[in-house]
């Protein structure tokens, strides 16, 4: 078997891996590319992330739920977890300037949809500085300041914590108008992002996922394109 036929055999094993939620069957390919000395970025790009675009089509036509993203999203986070050691820094090129600051807001420790959306980042070769759970609303404005991240990603799964998202806003904005701040949970709908002056939302962990892989979707067109195929 050539070398091309082989790559393409064992990316298709991480992309119907990932769909068919077989954790077992993405480690072993994932491993594979590593001893047999194939791209990294190209199996997590072509691979781990072709196949969570599948399993986004599939949760649009509703013949996937929540749990089984979440077992699809183990399956990735499997298969990343021997890759991303491998992936070298200049085959991301310009795209490793993002920096993302994750977290779930004060009062709140629901964390499932912020660790998908923590996971997508991480995948789409994003340094990601993960606050957790219960955070503090100040702690937000303070990462962000300290690594100069692009981005904020809160979550809220209450009405109550929710509020706290808008006071984080104004308290970035104030000093920084150009971050790009994206808010997910539950009772956060685009009316509510849009009037606390955020720049993007997911209102579900199913959404949050949606959300990033269309930005993973933009992210492997560009992979493509420097490519140059």
């Amino acid at each position: 078997m050539g070398n091309e036929e082989r790559r393409q055999e064992l990316l298709n094993e991480l992309k119907e891996g990932v769909v068919d939620m077989d954790e077992e069957r993405v480690k072993k390919a994932a491993q594979a590319i590593v001893d047999e000395g194939f791209n990294a970025y190209d199996a997590v790009m072509n691979g781990l992330a072709a196949g969570m675009e599948v399993v986004g089509e599939l949760y649009d036509k509703q013949e996937y739920f929540v749990p089984e993203l979440l077992m699809c999203a183990d399956a990735l986070y499997a298969g990343l977890e021997i890759l991303k050691p491998h992936v070298k820094l200049e085959d991301l090129g310009d795209r490793v300037k993002g920096q993302v600051v994750i977290g779930t807001v004060q009062g709140d420790v629901h964390d499932i949809g912020k660790n998908i959306v923590k996971m997508m980042f991480e995948v789409a070769g994003f340094t990601v500085h993960d606050l957790g759970r219960d955070v503090p609303l100040e702690k937000f404005v303070e990462e962000q300041l300290k690594t100069d991240s692009d981005i904020v990603a809160m979550s809220a799964m209450m009405t109550t914590t929710m509020l706290g998202m808008k006071k984080v806003i104004e308290m970035i904005k104030e000093k920084n108008p150009n971050v790009a701040i994206m808010l997910g949970g539950a009772p956060v709908t685009k009316e509510t992002a849009d009037l606390f002056g955020a720049d993007g939302y997911a209102e579900s962990a199913g959404n949050a996922v949606q959300e990033a892989i269309k930005m993973i979707s933009q992210l492997r067109k560009m992979h493509k394109e420097t490519q140059g195929s």
